[in-house]
């Protein structure tokens, strides 16, 4: 007689990313509403597991926690989408000078793979996907830049990006999927002064390339469907 593998119970960590990966790939647009019993249910942990993780959430101001109506995916103002990209243009030219530092050809090789994976995934039309290696190739400059403090802010802020992403892109498809997703042809440039080890210039094009993302926003949100919590996160547990 056959058993079923034990399920291994969640941790309040996996709740955390699996909360994360759905913003990334935005299927959590701002503005839903996370009811904790929902949550609860679609992970199978009581609902004592979620609270924690929705503070968490909102200690990173990718949720908003307001007594009485519970918590909803933070809706970034324009003001907020800006400091976010100026921040960003602060910290990720020094996090891509500490990659070129600490950078083995193994890791600039792994860069190249985000890269073409997104590119592929562009090609195929799935924008989430594109999205998603979009974001990883800039937390791969930060995790292998082995700066701990920049990369946690970074972190954070990649989650927000994706918030203003949804929020803020154009709604034409075409405009709205060169907006979304970071230009796989710019991501080539940049990696090609990293492999030449020019921190000036790769900083330099990290910039410019963060500038034009933000630059393509449109502040007037568009209006999107609210996804279903239990089926989004059915298969969690």
């Amino acid at each position: 007689m056959s058993h079923a593998a034990p399920t291994v119970p969640l941790t309040d960590g996996d709740i955390y990313e699996r909360v994360v990966s759905a913003i990334l790939d935005h299927r959590l647009p701002p503005g839903t509403k996370l009811v904790e019993d929902k949550l609860a249910a679609a992970f199978g942990v009581s609902r004592t597991r979620i609270r924690p993780v929705l503070v968490r959430l909102a200690n990173e101001q990718v949720v908003t926690l307001t007594p009485n109506r519970g918590a909803t995916i933070t809706q970034p103002t324009a003001q907020e989408a800006r400091e976010v990209f100026e921040v960003r243009r602060m910290i990720e030219p020094t996090l891509v000078a500490l990659f070129i530092a600490n950078a083995s050809e193994a890791d600039m090789a792994q860069l190249k793979a985000c890269i073409d994976e997104e590119e592929a995934a562009r090609l195929a039309g799935d924008m989430r996907r594109a999205i998603r290696l979009s974001g990883d190739f800039h937390l791969q400059i930060a995790e292998r830049a082995c700066h701990q403090t920049l990369g946690r802010i970074l972190r954070e802020l990649t989650s927000r990006t994706s918030l203003i992403l949804m929020a803020y892109s154009p709604p034409h498809e075409r405009n709205r999927e060169d907006a979304t997703a970071c230009g796989c042809r710019e991501h080539r440039a940049l990696l090609d002064a990293i492999r030449l080890r020019d921190a000036v210039e790769a900083g330099r094009r990290m910039r410019e390339h963060l500038t034009r993302l933000e630059s393509q926003l449109q502040f007037m949100p568009p209006v999107d469907a609210v996804p279903d919590l239990s089926t989004l996160f059915a298969l969690a547990a």
